[in-house]
């Protein structure tokens, strides 16, 4: 069976987050999304795994479902590891998946003897990296365990302020129990086969989204049985692990380096040349993901490994209509016409990915249909994101922008 499959995403019991993310609007969500099996996020948290074993019934082997929903949920949780080690404070961000309540709950049972649970959805844990795994797969071998958003600046595996080089450095022996790494939003698998320790694992990418609507930014598609350890086995082998769905790393908002504070964008060679310290304010930047991938890389960009998983770049259907009307994403407008392309064609991803350009072109602003199209073929323009500040997407020059004005005038 062929779906879609987000595995990191956040309740409103972490910081940061919509108060709508709630399991109903979750499945919701991703259903419009066409997201099939979604992460149920934050099952540490002592509040939501009550939610989870009230509203969530068992379907599959390891997966669940919201009242009579097409979605699956599938047990995961975000664990924050702050500690010292020679001589460095080391952070990472982890991604737990678990086959059952039964097991996440023994982990909750052994974290809480570490640290608060209660306090966030996503737990700070004084957790060496390597004995979180070891907790993990001590109580179940069915366990994963991922590093989350793996190029980040302060929390991933790889990012320049984690204290991490390598994936031996932080798991050490634990590393061979280590199957797969998370893109995040501002790297790209084709950034990452850059580097030697990724080339060993699988790469997925998930929305880490903090509401329901943000689902899917990234995902990963699957042709297995739908069940969790039909899909941890395509995670570990790439049987059956088709493609990444990719946000445009450019507009992550740890791509280049920089200051948001002093509105200073740097590429790395630009910012080696002022040794990462900001020219304004004579503050160290922000060493973002792309500098990053060239100091640890052993290969030359567009390097692509053996049996590499495939992926295609997206940007939010919303994002594309909004620039074609000149208005907020977050608008009444750009939500009008979403929700009828999704009515016409059951989900954002089918939008996106397969419908036929002559189809979106009766359904939708001619305009709109090429915009989706652009944005297929990789014909998108983006400033890049730097220091916490997202990116701008725009898929359409001034001059085209200019001639669509002048048809709707005339039409």
């Amino acid at each position: 069976m062929k779906f879609i499959a987000d595995f990191h995403i956040h309740s409103k019991f972490s910081r940061a987050t919509s108060e709508k993310t709630d399991l109903e609007n979750i499945a919701k969500w991703a259903e419009i999304k066409g997201v099939k099996v979604i992460a149920s996020g934050d099952f540490t948290h002592p509040q939501w795994m009550k939610n989870i074993k009230e509203e969530l019934k068992p379907a599959e082997p390891g997966l669940f479902q919201y009242k009579n929903s097409p979605t699956r949920f599938l047990l995961t949780t975000e664990i924050s590891c702050i500690y010292s080690k020679g001589g460095k404070v080391r952070k990472i961000h982890i991604i737990v998946l678990a086959p059952s309540i039964e097991v996440a709950e023994k982990i909750n049972e052994e974290l809480s003897k570490i640290g608060n649970l209660k306090s966030d959805g996503r737990p700070i844990l004084g957790l060496d990296a390597k004995e979180l795994v070891k907790i993990v797969l001590n109580v179940s071998s069915d366990c994963m365990v991922i590093p989350a958003h793996c190029m980040t600046p302060w929390f991933g595996l790889f990012g320049s302020k984690s204290g991490f080089d390598s994936m031996e450095e932080c798991f050490e022996e634990m590393s061979s129990s280590i199957y797969a790494v998370e893109t995040g939003l501002s790297a790209d698998p084709a950034m990452l086969w850059r580097l030697p320790d990724v080339r060993k694992i699988s790469i997925i990418s998930n929305s880490d989204a903090h509401s329901p609507e943000k689902i899917g930014r990234e995902a990963n598609v699957f042709d297995t049985e739908l069940s969790y350890f039909s899909i941890v086995e395509a995670i570990k082998t790439k049987k059956g692990f088709l493609e990444t769905i990719e946000f445009y790393p450019q507009e992550g908002k740890y791509y280049g380096d920089g200051h948001r504070a002093c509105n200073i964008y740097m590429n790395s060679k630009d910012s080696l040349t002022y040794n990462e310290i900001c020219p304004v304010c004579g503050k160290p930047l922000t060493v973002g993901v792309m500098n990053r991938i060239e100091k640890l890389a052993d290969q030359p960009e567009g390097f692509v490994p053996g049996k590499a998983v495939p992926f295609r770049s997206i940007v939010p259907l919303k994002e594309i209509i909004g620039e074609v009307l000149g208005v907020g994403s977050g608008t009444k407008s750009v939500d009008v016409e979403y929700q009828k392309l999704i009515k016409a064609f059951k989900s954002e991803f089918n939008i996106l990915l397969d419908v036929p350009f002559e189809e979106l072109e009766e359904a939708a602003f001619s305009q709109i249909a090429e915009g989706i199209i652009k944005v297929r073929e990789g014909k998108v323009n983006i400033s890049p994101g730097f220091d916490g500040e997202y990116g701008k997407v725009k898929i359409f020059s001034e001059v085209e922008k200019r001639e669509a004005i002048r048809q709707k005038t005339l039409f």
